[in-house]
């Protein structure tokens, strides 16, 4: 398997940092936008895209603020991957931004951030953060 690269993309979004948790670290938000359905059982989370199921574990969580998965093998025991979802909130201007950590292999990193630009499109419509 090829060694996959870290990177990050930072999203405005029109939306209280409260409201914006709920999406990014509940399995009914998270289905909401980021998969097709997400399951949770204690700490793991299934996210289902299609035909294709992906299982995570939530390594952490700081509430209001991020939620970080991290990618685990059919024996549950987790991988070198992760992503994390990063809410920031402006000291002065107040505005909110979605900061994404992910990974993918290098000539798919354009692909893997187009494809965060299309969920977070989703996620921005039902915030009404259009």
């Amino acid at each position: 398997m090829d060694v996959k690269i870290r990177y990050e993309i930072e999203f405005p979004i029109n939306s209280s940092p409260q409201l914006l948790y709920q999406y990014i670290s509940t399995p009914s938000g998270l289905s909401e936008w980021f998969a097709d359905d997400v399951n949770s059982r204690g700490e793991f989370f299934t996210f289902i895209w299609n035909d294709s199921e992906e299982k995570a574990r939530l390594a952490s969580k700081k509430s209001g603020e991020k939620v970080k998965f991290k990618w685990v093998d059919a024996a549950n025991k987790d991988t070198d991957y992760f992503f994390e979802l990063h809410i920031l909130e402006d000291e002065l201007t107040k505005d909110v931004s979605l900061m994404i950590i992910d990974f993918a292999e290098e000539d798919e990193i354009d692909e893997a951030k187009q494809l965060w630009e299309n969920q977070i499109s989703d996620l921005k419509h039902l915030l009404g953060s259009v």
